[in-house]
């Protein structure tokens, strides 16, 4: 079954660690095995099946304090929130790629050949300027592969008429967002405030988004936002640079 990380209180890579099994909502913990005698001893009603691990308190009370499984919505239900943020819409891209632009025309023409980094103003594009216009800020990091993913190197071309409307695109190696132990999920986050989690089939499919306003995730979004984006190269010098080695 399929783990979403949640979150750790580690900073060189160690445990302890928890995990949220997507399909249950229950929550797997990594820590240190318990092996004294004496805790072992004292532990009630323990099944031959089970084990167990120490954790700061801390580790619990940032990254596991929900009540109950948030149900997931489609995302038209939060498209409202691109245009009626405050301040910053923020996103994170983990997936090696993404079936809306597998399927779009668009791709089809940058298959065949053609420029697509200045292509017409389309609905998205029309928001993000007026957005952007009355001072707001579409920020976004793309987890890249070394070499990159066909759908990669997709979004990095078509990702420039983006940045003309007004976007601020940044990438960001997988193997730094590894070390950074970011989410592997995408997200949007609204205004520090609101989290927005895209749930994807194995396809690259959106099926639906999660939305939070929990005080612990929302911090912790808040957390792998500023250390992507800390460590994130902007799109155009991150351009140069794969141009450059090819």
């Amino acid at each position: 079954m399929p783990l979403r990380f949640l979150g750790t209180t580690s900073d060189d890579g160690d445990c302890p660690t928890l995990y949220e099994v997507e399909s249950t909502g229950e929550i797997l913990v990594q820590g240190e095995r318990v092996t004294d005698p004496a805790q072992l001893a004292a532990l009630r009603d323990v099944k031959e099946s089970e084990t167990f691990v120490t954790v700061p308190r801390e580790l619990l009370t940032r990254f596991a304090p929900r009540a109950e499984t948030r149900e997931m919505v489609p995302f038209s239900e939060i498209s409202r929130l691109f245009a009626d943020f405050e301040h910053t819409a923020w996103r994170l891209e983990t997936r090696r790629g993404y079936a809306t632009d597998r399927n779009s025309p668009k791709w089809a023409r940058w298959k065949a050949g053609a420029d697509i980094s200045a292509e017409p103003p389309n609905a998205w594009r029309e928001n993000v300027r007026k957005q952007v216009a009355a001072g707001k800020r579409f920020e976004r990091v793309r987890l890249v592969d070394e070499p990159l993913t066909e759908g990669q190197e997709f979004l990095l071309s078509s990702g420039f008429g983006n940045i003309a409307a007004g976007e601020d695109i940044r990438n960001l190696t997988r193997a730094e967002a590894e070390r950074l132990r970011l989410p592997d999920h995408d997200f949007w986050l609204f205004d520090s405030r609101t989290l927005v989690r895209l749930v994807f089939d194995e396809d690259d499919t959106t099926l639906g988004v999660v939305v939070s306003e929990d005080p612990a995730e929302v911090a912790a979004a808040c957390q792998a936002r500023d250390a992507a984006w800390h460590h994130a190269v902007p799109a155009t010098e991150y351009a140069k640079r794969v141009r450059s080695s090819t």
